[in-house]
């Protein structure tokens, strides 16, 4: 029998073992979610794709090597009479060969369009670093909120349990004839006031983690066991530096300057096309079977120069469109650095009022259970009714859920001012 008991007792032991959360910081938070996050991978593989760009436009600088087998046969004395410009004479043959072209000279037009990809690339590997900047931001709203959660669920386990201890003596002195049946129904409306508070916390800390663990890319919803992240710093005095740092940090700031002079450089590639662009062609093959006319090898070369007249218009247009959409891009940063700027002033004011409601939240608490002492003894002398020691405990509860909030509320404001910074990298 005592066996039996040792082994169902380490079997659950084991189990609760199993199902204990997972400590977790708020750094290996924000590890895990920059390694697992769908939404920062698919950046960053839009950032490489972004470079094969660079690299497929990059291929007009090399010469273009195919090789060819071509075989004809032809009725005797026969020519092509229509739907051709190239000779008309057809020899039967069989030849094998190889040809190359190579531009020479396109006026800037390649090389523009190159740099015009790279710049895409660097604005794609931009926004790459601004979406892991967004997903840490994520992750610290979602453990800030779950920390909160947790305490808020805390002061609720703590208030029903106090309720539940002062519902007991209630009516316990109301048996005894010293207390009312009021006293005794005011203390029950708050105790289930202070069960529905903790019902409630319990949703939130659930939905909390659910938020979290969506935050670290987990399709399914996780416990931990949070760790307390130090304090964060006092903030500066004035936000005036705090703008400089950030239209100088922020990956969307980058990436919208070099969109800009990526749309500069392709303007300037769509003006090339009015210029004239030079290549030359060789080809040279084998001719194992053909006609007594035509001889075993064969070989050829020549220079081509394309010079534009008229495309009805098309080359302006394309430049035109090119350069008024640099001039909008121009716009776009303008407005970016414009928001900026007022985000980062926003941030440092809510960061600021929360840091003010710090030591207000605590002078509150700091009061309410002042007030409760006296309201729980003025009761217990018979000098106040229910009513007021309702008051106090509502009041109590009601300063520590303003606490907690404020606490995590302060840090998550650090938080978002880092990011408007650009410091969250």
């Amino acid at each position: 029998m005592k066996r039996t008991l040792c082994l169902i007792f380490t079997v659950a032991a084991l189990a609760c073992a199993q199902q204990a959360p997972v400590p977790l910081t708020l750094q290996d938070a924000e590890a895990i979610a920059i390694k697992n996050h769908p939404q920062l991978a698919a950046a960053r593989l839009y950032a490489q794709a972004a470079e094969q760009v660079t690299n497929e436009t990059r291929s007009a600088y090399y010469p273009n090597l195919f090789a060819s087998v071509t075989g004809a046969g032809a009725s005797d004395n026969s020519r092509i009479a229509a739907g051709s410009l190239s000779n008309s004479i057809i020899y039967d043959r069989l030849a094998t060969g190889v040809s190359v072209g190579q531009t020479l000279v396109d006026f800037g037009r390649t090389s523009n369009l190159v740099e015009s990809s790279r710049l895409q690339a660097q604005a794609q590997q931009e926004s790459a670093l601004a979406t892991r900047a967004q997903v840490l931001l994520q992750v610290d709203r979602a453990y800030y909120g779950a920390l909160r959660a947790q305490t808020v669920m805390q002061v609720a386990h703590q208030t029903v349990a106090a309720r539940q201890l002062i519902a007991d003596q209630i009516s316990a002195l109301a048996q005894s004839k010293l207390k009312s049946g009021l006293d005794v129904s005011f203390a029950n409306v708050n105790l289930s006031e202070a069960k529905l508070l903790l019902v409630n916390a319990e949703n939130e800390v659930k939905s909390a983690f659910a938020e979290l663990s969506l935050a670290l890319g987990s399709p399914v919803a996780q416990t931990f066991e949070l760790v307390e992240p130090q304090t964060a710093n006092a903030l500066p005095d004035k936000p005036a530096q705090l703008i400089g740092d950030a239209l100088n940090a922020r990956p969307e700031v980058a990436g919208y300057r070099a969109e800009h002079e990526s749309a500069l450089r392709f303007a300037r590639a769509e003006r090339a096309l009015w210029f004239p662009s030079v290549s030359v062609m060789a080809s040279s093959g084998f001719i194992p079977s053909h006609q007594d006319m035509l001889r075993d090898h064969y070989s050829a070369a020549g220079l081509n120069i394309n010079i534009p007249i008229f495309h009805g218009r098309l080359f302006s247009a394309r430049r035109n469109e090119a350069e008024l959409r640099a001039q909008a891009a121009e716009q776009n940063l303008k407005d970016l650095e414009n928001h900026i700027a007022r985000d980062v002033q926003v941030a440092w004011l809510n960061a600021n009022t929360a840091y003010q409601r710090l030591d207000l939240t605590r002078q509150l608490l700091n009061q309410a259970n002042q007030a409760l002492d006296l309201a729980q003894t003025r009761y217990d002398l018979g000098l106040s009714s229910i009513v007021e020691l309702s008051q106090a405990q509502l009041n109590k509860t009601s300063a520590e859920i303003s606490s907690a909030s404020a606490k995590y509320e302060y840090q998550l404001q650090r938080a978002v001012l880092d990011y408007e910074v650009g410091a969250m990298k």
